[in-house]
C-alpha cells in the first residue's frame, strides 16, 4: 500500500517521523503506541473509520436532499396559496366596500327625515343626561341619567337606531321631569346627617328646587347621588319655613330657591350676627361692652325719671307737699320759712332746686361720652384692621384675597359696631336729657310761682 511505502521512506528521517507521529496521534488517547508497527496499524484503522463515517454522512445527506426539496416545494405552494388568498380577499374587500357604500346610501335614502329625528333624539338624550344628573327629582327617580347616557352613546358610537320603546322612554322621562317640577311630594330616602350617620328620613321635595327633612334643608350630591344635611343651616326664618312646609297643610310660606341650591349655598356661607361680631376682634367686644354699660345706665335713668315724673305730676295735683318727690321737697321750703322775705325765699328755693338737679341729671353726661367714644373706638378698630391687611399684603402679596379678608372684615365690623352703639346712645341721651330738663323746668316754674305768691302777700 502507499501508506506503507510512505512510512518506509520516512524511517530514514527520525525527526520527520517524530513530527508526523505527534501530528497524527493528537486526537488519540493519552497512551501512545508501543512501536511503529502498532502506530501504522492504528493509522490505518482510523482512516478506514473516517471513510466509513463520511460515506454514511453523504448517504444521509443525499437521503435528506429529496426531503428538503419537498419542504421547499411545500413552502412555495403555501406562499402561492397565500398570495392567491390575499388577492381574493382584496377583491372581496373592494366588492364589500362598494356594497357597503350602496347599502349606506340606500339606508340614508330610506331613512329620509328619520335620520334628522334620531340626530335630535341623540342630542336631547345627551342634554337630558346632564339635566337629570343634577336634578333633585332624581333622588326620587334614580338612574334616569344612566339610561340617557347609554342611549346617547349607543346612537353616537355604533350608529344604532333607537327602538320605539327607547323613544317613548325619553319622552316619558322628559314629561315626568316637567310634571314633577310643579309638585310637592313626600318620599323616604337615606340621609347622611352632620355626624356622618346614614338615617332613613321622610323627605319633602318642593318641585325641582329644594329638599326638606325634619325642618332642615337637605343637599343633593349629584356626584354620588346621595342626600346629606347641610353642614350649616341658613337663618332661623328660612328653617322655620322649612318646618312649616313639612308639618303644615294647605298654603304655607316657604323660602324657595329657584336656582336649585346656588342661593341657598350663599345664604349658608353668609356669617350670622355672632360671627360678624367675632370678626371685630377685641376692639369690637370693647365697643359692645361700653355700649351695654351705656344702655344699662340709660335704662336706669329712664325708669328713674319716669317714676319721678309721675310723682311730680301727682304733687302738682295735691294740696300738701310731700318729701317723696323733688317738687314736694322744693315746696316744703316755703312751709319751713313762712316769715322769710321774698329775696330770702328765692335764695332758699334756688338752693333746693340746685340740690335736686344733680339727682335728675345723674349719669346723663356719661351716656353722652359713650355716644362720642364709640365711633372713635370703631375708628381704632378700622385702623387696626387695615394695619393687619397691609401686613398680610406685605407677607403674601395680593394673589389671595382671603388673606386680606380678615383685616378688612375687622376694619368694617368695628366701624359698624361703633355706629351701632353711638346712634342709640345719642337718641337715649337726647330723650333722657329732655325729660330731666322738663322736670327742672317744672321745679323752676313752681318756685317762681311761690315767690310771686309771697310777693303778693307782702305787698
Amino acid at each position: 500500500m502507499n501508506i506503507k511505502n510512505t512510512f518506509k521512506k520516512l524511517t530514514a528521517k527520525p525527526a520527520a517521523i517524530a513530527l508526523a507521529c505527534m501530528t497524527l496521534s493528537a486526537p488519540a488517547v493519552a497512551e501512545g503506541p508501543a512501536n511503529l508497527d502498532e502506530l501504522l496499524s492504528k493509522l490505518e484503522q482510523g482512516q478506514l473509520f473516517q471513510s466509513q463515517e463520511n460515506k454514511a454522512r453523504e448517504a444521509d445527506f443525499m437521503a435528506r436532499k429529496n426531503e428538503q426539496v419537498k419542504l421547499l416545494q411545500n413552502a412555495i405552494n403555501t406562499r402561492d396559496n397565500a398570495i392567491a388568498t390575499s388577492q381574493q380577499l382584496e377583491s372581496d374587500f373592494e366588492k364589500n366596500e362598494y356594497t357597503l357604500a350602496d347599502k349606506t346610501d340606500a339606508l340614508n335614502k330610506r331613512m329620509g327625515s328619520l335620520k334628522e329625528l334620531f340626530g335630535v333624539l341623540q342630542q336631547v338624550a345627551g342634554d337630558a343626561k346632564g339635566k337629570f344628573q343634577n336634578s333633585i327629582i332624581s333622588t326620587q327617580y334614580p338612574n334616569r341619567d344612566v339610561f340617557m347616557d347609554e342611549l346617547a352613546q349607543k346612537m353616537g358610537k355604533s350608529s344604532k337606531l333607537a327602538s320605539i320603546e327607547e323613544i317613548e322612554t325619553v319622552w316619558f322621562e322628559l314629561q315626568r321631569e316637567m310634571t314633577e317640577s310643579g309638585k310637592i311630594t313626600t318620599f323616604k330616602a337615606p340621609v347622611i346627617t352632620q355626624t356622618g350617620d346614614k338615617v332613613e328620613k321622610e323627605i319633602v321635595r318642593v318641585g325641582a328646587f329644594n329638599l326638606v327633612a325634619d325642618g332642615k334643608y337637605i343637599e343633593y350630591v349629584s356626584e354620588t347621588g346621595s342626600l346629606a344635611e347641610l353642614a350649616r343651616q341658613p337663618a332661623a326664618r328660612y328653617t322655620a319655613s322649612a318646618d312649616a312646609i313639612q308639618n303644615g297643610s294647605g298654603i304655607v310660606e316657604f323660602a324657595l330657591d329657584p336656582t336649585g341650591g346656588s342661593i341657598l349655598s350663599l345664604l349658608v356661607q353668609a356669617p350670622d350676627t355672632k360671627e360678624r361680631v367675632e370678626q371685630g376682634g377685641t376692639v369690637g367686644y370693647v365697643i359692645l361692652a361700653v355700649g351695654l354699660v351705656g344702655l344699662l345706665i340709660a335704662l336706669e335713668r329712664f325708669i328713674s325719671l319716669t317714676l319721678v315724673g309721675g310723682k311730680v305730676r301727682r304733687q302738682l295735683k295735691a294740696d300738701k307737699a310731700t318729701s317723696d318727690n323733688p317738687l314736694g321737697r322744693v315746696m316744703q321750703v316755703k312751709d319751713k320759712h313762712p316769715e322769710a322775705d321774698t329775696e330770702t325765699l328765692e335764695l332758699k328755693l334756688s338752693e333746693a332746686i340746685m340740690r335736686e338737679v344733680p339727682k335728675l341729671t345723674r349719669n346723663l353726661t356719661f351716656i353722652k361720652i359713650i355716644s362720642v367714644v364709640a365711633p372713635l373706638m370703631g375708628l381704632l378698630g378700622t385702623v387696626t384692621g387695615m394695619i393687619n391687611t397691609f401686613q398680610a399684603i406685605t407677607l403674601f402679596g395680593t394673589g389671595d384675597p382671603k388673606l386680606m379678608a380678615g383685616g378688612i372684615s375687622q376694619a368694617l365690623v368695628t366701624t359698624v359696631l361703633g355706629l351701632v352703639v353711638a346712634i342709640p346712645t345719642i337718641l337715649l341721651y337726647t330723650v333722657l336729657h329732655t325729660r330731666s330738663k322738663n322736670l327742672v323746668y317744672i321745679l323752676q316754674e313752681q318756685s317762681a310761682g311761690i315767690i310771686a305768691e309771697r310777693s303778693e302777700k307782702g305787698a
